[in-house]
């Protein structure tokens, strides 16, 4: 159509990044293009060459400066925000008011993506092995802790365990998780999971983001309470090593025995 030879030279290269660069973010062209690269080589065996050719390197270079668009992120939540959700809204809590903070609140001082909290939109991609087992928590007077389903990148899949300490502020993830707890054995005595809603079923996405509207503006996501959770550690200081560590032994025994554990002071 165009006449360009059938075998790729650099022109031919440096012209699909151009087109691609104008239709998708240029960060990712690369990528395309080293699939392409990939496909075409045992046709065509100098393609790979072609492809690091100073012509086709540069018209990647070029086109993200030319077409390149700033990334969109979700903004962090503070702890600041976790109160603000806390007391905006009506008290006493409804069951469905008291899950959805419990799992803000756990999330963010877990650092856990949204994923590990609920189910998603598409009822193809449910599966109840990847579900926070009820009989995996541990309620103390200091700390709560529950087990993470194994993923396919858990090597010996034995799962992600998840230890959230109890905080002196009224951020505390602790008294929320206790309340939480103690409505749902009373609704559902004898159901295997953890996260439910009043009706009995598992929390979706859909579920869980539709109702950070009503206190965030639409910049805070799913994700924020991931991010900054990580942030409020970070800021914690050096002594939060030193209160992990304490807790880690005092739970598990010897030091030597405290393998894949979240250990989360706040």
């Amino acid at each position: 159509m165009h006449h360009f030879p059938v075998e790729p030279t650099p022109d031919t290269l440096a012209f699909f990044v151009v087109y691609m660069s104008s239709h998708i973010q240029p960060r990712s062209v690369a990528n395309y293009l080293s699939g392409v690269v990939h496909r075409l080589q045992p046709f065509y065996p100098s393609v790979r060459a072609t492809h690091d050719s100073e012509l086709v390197c540069r018209t990647l270079r070029g086109s993200v400066r030319r077409f390149a668009r700033s990334v969109m992120r979700k903004l962090p939540l503070s702890r600041e925000d976790l109160v603000h959700a806390y007391s905006s809204h009506i008290h006493p809590l409804t069951y469905d008011d008291l899950l959805w903070l419990t799992q803000l609140f756990c999330g963010f001082f877990a650092l856990l993506r949204l994923n590990d909290l609920v189910w998603s939109d598409v009822v193809q991609l449910h599966q109840y092995a990847l579900l926070v087992s009820r009989l995996s928590v541990e309620l103390t007077e200091e700390h709560l802790a529950f087990t993470l389903a194994a993923q396919k990148t858990d090597a010996l899949f034995e799962g992600d365990r998840v230890l959230i300490q109890r905080l002196p502020s009224i951020d505390d993830p602790w008294s929320l998780f206790r309340r939480y707890l103690c409505a749902c054995d009373s609704l559902f005595p004898l159901h295997p999971y953890l996260w439910l809603r009043v009706d009995g079923s598992i929390s979706t996405r859909s579920w869980f983001i539709h109702r950070p509207r009503r206190f965030f503006p639409p910049s805070i996501g799913g994700h924020s309470m991931r991010s900054d959770g990580a942030t409020s550690l970070a800021a914690a200081g050096p002594a939060l090593l030193e209160e992990m560590w304490a807790v880690a032994t005092a739970s598990n025994g010897e030091p030597d025995n405290v393998p894949r554990e979240r250990t989360c002071p706040g």
